[in-house]
Parts: C-alpha cells; sequence; structure tokens
C-alpha cells in the first residue's frame, strides 16, 4: 500500500525537478498539472477520460461545495471520490480565494471570513477550523491551509499584515486538521506562502510555515493580474525559499508559457481552470500557440485541432466539424474542445518530466516556447 505522503525527487535539471508523490490512492508524477473539478466535475469531462488524458490529481473548490450540495451531504454520501467517481488523489483548495473574491460581501477578522454567498445570499462564516472540517468531510488527500488574500498593488503595509495573519490562521489550520486524527493519518496538509511581490514579506512567510511543518508548500498570491514578468520575477526566489525536499505548488497557474517557465524555476505542481474554461469558450491550446476555433478561416478546414495531438479529439474529428459544432453551440462541440485541452496539458507536463530526466529542459522550453509563444503572438 501507498504511504500517507512521499515526495521523491528522481531528477533535477538546473532549478527544475522532476520525481512522484506516493499517496494511498495512487501516485502523482509530477511535475503535474491538476485539472479543476471545482464543483465534484472537470466540466464537460468524464472521470475516465480525464484519467485517460493522463492526470493523477485533480481539485475540487470547498467554497462551492460547501454551499452546493454541502460538505455534509457529501460526507453522507461516502466522500467526495465516491460521489464523483475519482478513484485517484484529490487535492482541495481552502476557499480563501473565493471567499474574497466572489461573495457579495466579507468582514474578515482574526477569527475568520463571514460572507454571504454568491448563490443565494446566505450567510457564512470560515474560519482555518471550519476549512479544515470542510476538507476532512470531503475526504481530501491533500488539504490547503485557510489563508488570507491580498492584491498584489495595495500597500506593503496591507500585504504584511496578511501575510502574517495567514502564517497565524496556518498554525491553526495545522491544530485543525491534526485534530480530525483519522483524515490526518491518511491525508496530507499543504501551507501556503503569502508576501505578494516582496522577496522579504516571502521569506518571513516561508520561515513561519516550516516552523509551523507542513508535507509541501504553495506559493500562493501569485497569478492575480501582476503579469508574466512580476510573477517570474518572484519565482527566481520564492522556491528556493520552501524546503528543497518538499512539493512546491504555484496556485492558480497557468498559461503553457507559464507553467515552462515556472517548472525552469523548480515548481513541481498546478492548477488552472484555463484548458476547461477555454474549450467551453472555443479556444484550444496548440503547439503552436492557441487558436480561436470559432473563426471563419476553420469553417473548411480538415485539419485536426492539432496535427501532433493524439487525442481523441484530434483524432477523430476536423476543425471544421468542432468549429461548426461550437458555432452551433453544440454540447459536443465544448466537449471535444476540453477533452484535446487537457490532454495538450497533460502532454506538456509528460515532456517536460521527460526533458528534465534526460538533463534538456532548456533545450526542450526553448524549443516549445519559441514555436509556442511566437506563433501566439502572430
Amino acid at each position: 500500500m501507498n504511504p500517507r505522503f512521499d515526495f521523491t525527487i528522481t531528477a533535477t535539471d538546473g532549478a527544475s525537478r522532476t520525481g512522484t508523490i506516493s499517496m494511498r490512492r495512487g501516485d502523482i508524477r509530477t511535475p503535474a498539472f491538476m485539472p479543476v473539478g471545482t464543483a465534484a466535475t472537470v466540466k464537460a469531462m468524464k472521470p475516465d477520460d480525464v484519467r485517460s488524458a493522463g492526470a493523477d490529481i485533480i481539485l475540487g473548490n470547498t467554497y462551492h461545495l460547501m454551499l452546493r450540495p454541502s460538505a455534509e451531504r457529501i460526507h453522507r454520501l461516502g466522500g467526495l471520490h465516491a460521489f464523483m467517481g475519482w478513484d485517484r488523489p484529490i487535492l482541495t483548495d481552502s476557499g480563501g480565494y473565493q471567499v474574497m473574491s466572489l461573495s457579495e460581501l466579507t468582514k474578515r477578522s482574526e477569527d475568520g471570513v463571514v460572507f454571504k454567498s454568491h448563490l443565494d445570499g446566505s450567510r457564512h462564516m470560515m474560519s482555518p477550523e471550519r476549512s479544515m472540517e470542510i476538507q476532512r468531510l470531503l475526504g481530501s488527500d491533500i488539504v490547503m491551509a485557510f489563508d488570507e488574500l491580498v492584491p498584489s498593488d495595495t500597500t506593503r503595509e496591507v500585504q504584511a499584515a496578511a501575510m502574517e495573519r495567514s502564517m497565524r490562521w496556518a498554525k491553526r489550520s495545522r491544530d485543525g486538521f491534526d485534530s480530525g486524527e483519522e483524515h490526518a493519518d491518511r491525508a496530507a496538509l499543504f501551507g501556503i506562502q503569502q508576501g505578494a511581490l516582496d522577496q522579504d514579506l516571502r521569506r518571513a512567510s516561508a520561515d513561519a510555515l516550516i516552523d509551523i511543518g507542513f508535507d509541501g508548500y504553495a506559493i500562493g498570491g501569485l497569478a492575480v493580474g501582476e503579469g508574466q514578468d512580476a510573477m517570474f520575477g518572484v519565482l527566481d526566489f520564492a522556491p528556493g525559499q520552501l524546503p528543497a525536499d518538499k512539493p512546491r505548488y504555484l496556485m492558480g497557474v497557468g498559461k503553457p508559457d507559464d507553467i515552462v517557465g515556472a517548472v525552469e524555476r523548480g515548481v513541481d505542481m498546478f492548477d488552472c481552470v484555463m484548458p476547461t474554461r477555454s474549450g467551453r469558450t472555443g479556444q484550444a491550446f496548440t503547439r503552436d500557440g492557441p487558436i480561436n476555433i470559432r473563426n471563419a478561416r476553420f469553417a473548411e478546414d480538415t485539419g485536426p485541432l492539432d496535427p501532433e495531438c493524439g487525442c481523441p479529439a484530434c483524432a477523430g474529428w476536423s476543425r471544421a466539424y468542432i468549429h461548426h459544432l461550437v458555432r452551433a453551440g453544440e454540447i459536443l462541440g465544448a466537449m471535444l474542445m476540453t477533452e484535446h485541452n487537457i490532454f495538450f496539458y497533460q502532454a506538456l507536463m509528460a515532456d517536460l518530466r521527460d526533458a528534465i530526466a534526460k538533463g534538456e529542459l532548456k533545450t526542450f522550453a526553448n524549443r516549445f516556447l519559441a514555436r509556442y509563444v511566437r506563433k501566439k503572438q502572430a
């Protein structure tokens, strides 16, 4: 039987690493991209198809699931894995981002955040302890600590205060997680580094998290509008502030070129709604950059979405047909586009793992970006 949580690095290339996270529900190959299953579903995809695309782990959302259908109901129905038909690892985020960004009204205090549901206006309290309880009820394999997010363009004083509160909440998350002994015996807990773009704040955050002790460490507070250059500027130092023998997870990222650059800088795990959301809105990712399948130039294009892709959508249907489906609003169009995008992302991760193992990451990254970014900007 696989252990509760174990991270083994099998090869390095510069700052990048490839390896395996072993958990009781299966292994996670790193670098890993986690498709987002916000409301207990990776939109437009069946679980078996997500797995066939190469995904080892998916992400669920604490905020959305606590509101509908509720963590308590999912627990009564056997937990999130049984509920949605996914038998491999699930990471659940803490709900902090959605509480801050989606709720109609929030009131923050040291205790937590009081917010109104974006669904019906009902009033709720989210605290580190409640977040741990919800994730326990869901049966999450990787649990995220509850933190406070503030925009990167706020004052340093505000950023420092939010980071310091996040570290106090991280300790309460650790204590709340450990109090659920049965869950703690089979799940892992990740802390979240904060500090916006400030190197000193990030260092203080990392030190506080390391002192508490976590199974893995996330880099939070990025991909929130600061731009790629600023994000990479933080990633030039932030991963190195975290333990080298633990997984490093960059939350909410992202575009394929973001992922390649972050892997070069030592990041091991990613998640983003982009491949599924883009699929539903007509954007397909290809090795020559993203394309908008709704464009009239694809109306009679008999080629696949990406000539170098082996996914079922590319093997079975033409750009012309998928163009027709998407323009007509047919559900199958969203399904095929999403399936292709999930396959594309998982193929990219496999290529990155292979390049690191061979000591050829820089060569791969340069070739990929020269083609992807050049065509994307054309």
